[in-house]
This record gives structure tokens, sequence and C-alpha cells, in this order.
């Protein structure tokens, strides 16, 4: 297995589970559900799956920076951005997997460094 899945890659996953759909039109399905999710989020809509997560746009508000070189203000535009909000279904069972990838043990939370 791949470190990250592509949408070919996705396709190919959807083909294998559906046999009775050719694979050209799996690839219409799944560009069809990203171009939908597309245009919704172009259009500023929410959109949430239940069990996954909710998609929405943020905007970034203009701001100032500096060009890390030369130490010079640099005026960054306003911009809208895609986010993804993982839902507490997804959250646990990807967490439900690592533990029992990792054999069941809870990871140690770091020590505390704080002074009393």
């Amino acid at each position: 297995m791949s470190a990250s899945m592509t949408k070919s890659d996705l396709i190919e996953r959807v083909a294998q589970k559906m046999p009775h759909i050719s694979k050209k039109d799996t690839e219409v399905v799944v560009n069809t559900i990203f171009d939908s999710m597309t245009d919704a989020l172009r259009t500023g809509e929410r959109i949430e799956i239940r069990g996954f997560g909710s998609f929405q746009v943020k905007v970034r508000d203009a701001r100032e920076g500096r060009n890390p070189k030369t130490g010079e203000i640099v005026r960054i535009p306003a911009k809208r951005t895609p986010f993804f909000k993982v839902g507490k279904d997804l959250k646990e069972r990807i967490d439900a997997a690592w533990r029992a990838y990792r054999g069941g043990e809870p990871e140690k939370a770091p020590a505390s460094h704080e002074n009393p």
C-alpha cells in the first residue's frame, strides 16, 4: 500500500467494490462527486458528510507579511481556502485501527514540564 491515495487509486477501489459498474463509469461518478463538492464550496455552501466530516470555505483576511530574505513588508491579499473538519465517527475509527495496529496499547501522554 502506498503512503497516499490518489484519485486513480480511489476510482480503482470503488470499481473493485462495484464490479457491475465499468471502471469508466466509476471514474465519471467519482469526478461528478468531486465536481459537485467543488461547485458547492465555490458558492459558499458547507458540505457535511455524516460520520466522515465537513468541508467549508474559510476566509483569510488580507494581512502584512515579511519577505524572509529581505525583511521587506509584503501585502498578502485576502483569500478563500477550503477547510476540512474530521467527524467524530471517522476520528474514532482511525484511532481504533491505529490502536489495533499498535497492539491495543494507548499512546502515553508526554510528561508535563510545568512547575507546580
